[in-house]
């Protein structure tokens, strides 16, 4: 397939074109198909200065974090996968280590009614589950609004609204797409097509690249449709340690290993030297593990039933 048609380029290309310093880049995926390749280019390549807004900061925002690349987070969740801690943001927000982390939290649908706002170019989105937390006092950016319509009981009515999020640019992983971005996922699909969607631009980093006969023959898993999508970089196995549904299993012992390297400054630079700044490429990353390790997380087919979409005779 010709590279040059479409939107395919390499990862290097995508993150000199659409990140630049100062940007707020969506890094999302939930549980699986997190864009861990992304961050590390986005490491090597010394961007400085980032808003960095995902729902569950994990390993890669700590990462990105050591490497000095990240000023702000906005999250609603922080943590090692329930495996452990993260050792680069702990010191940076409880300690103000080697410099203080701004950060912005909100509850798990208050980051999905930002994202849905950011999408829809409204000025708010307004919840409930705020209602009984002590959320709106650490994040002035939660407020209340007056219903404009009345209550059950006829009187006025408050309700907890939030703000929009519009990304600079939002990178998403997925287990594949054809060359004009039409983009495929399967299993956990959290909130990838939202962040897209609220963003100026967006990187889709996948597994595979497919025909578009492959695309058309099963539509409705098609959760990022092209015209929304500026890039596609193929980078197989580049969720790694979380896991792509039906490609490769979770990295538990990787996750459990961790909290203890990000707990050392130390440690966790010494990794970053040897498996990100030392690696030219994710590929050379995948080639640095070991095909003996990555058969450690092959997995068994698991097939969809087929579906019959019919035809005109």
């Amino acid at each position: 397939m010709d590279r040059t048609a479409g939107k395919v380029m390499s990862m290097r290309e995508a993150v000199a074109a659409f990140v630049r310093d100062g940007d707020t880049v969506s890094l999302e995926g939930f549980t699986h198909l997190i864009p861990t390749a992304a961050g590390h280019e986005i490491i090597r390549q010394g961007r400085r200065n980032l808003t960095v807004v995902r729902m569950t900061a994990d390993i890669v925002v700590d990462q990105m974090l050591a490497a000095g690349c990240v000023t702000r987070l906005v999250s609603s969740f922080v943590g090692n996968s329930s495996a452990g801690s993260l050792g680069e943001l702990r010191r940076r927000i409880e300690h103000g280590d080697p410099e203080p982390l701004a950060f912005e939290e909100y509850s798990h649908y208050g980051m999905v009614c930002r994202y849905l706002a950011g999408a829809q170019r409204l000025p708010f989105y307004p919840l409930r589950s705020y209602a009984g937390s002590d959320l709106p006092s650490v994040n002035p950016g939660i407020r209340k609004v007056v219903s404009p319509y009345p209550a059950p009981d006829g009187g006025a009515e408050q309700i907890y609204v939030v703000p929009p999020v519009n990304p600079d640019v939002t990178i998403v992983h997925a287990q594949r797409a054809d060359r004009r971005g039409n983009t495929q996922v399967w299993g956990l699909t959290g909130v990838q097509a939202e962040a897209v969607y609220a963003a100026e631009k967006a990187v889709v980093v996948v597994e595979e690249l497919v025909a578009d006969e492959v695309v058309r023959s099963d539509p409705n898993r098609t959760l990022i449709p092209a015209h929304a999508v500026d890039a596609v970089v193929v980078c197989p196995r580049g969720a790694h340690p979380s896991f792509a549904q039906g490609y490769y299993d979770r990295d538990n012992a990787f996750y459990r290993s961790w909290s203890a390297i990000s707990k050392d400054p130390a440690r966790l630079r010494e990794w970053l030297e040897e498996w990100v700044y030392g690696t030219a490429d994710h590929a050379e990353y995948v080639a640095r593990l070991g095909e003996g390790f990555w058969a450690g997380l092959a997995v068994g087919e698991a097939l969809s039933e087929p579906v019959n979409y019919g035809r005109r005779l």
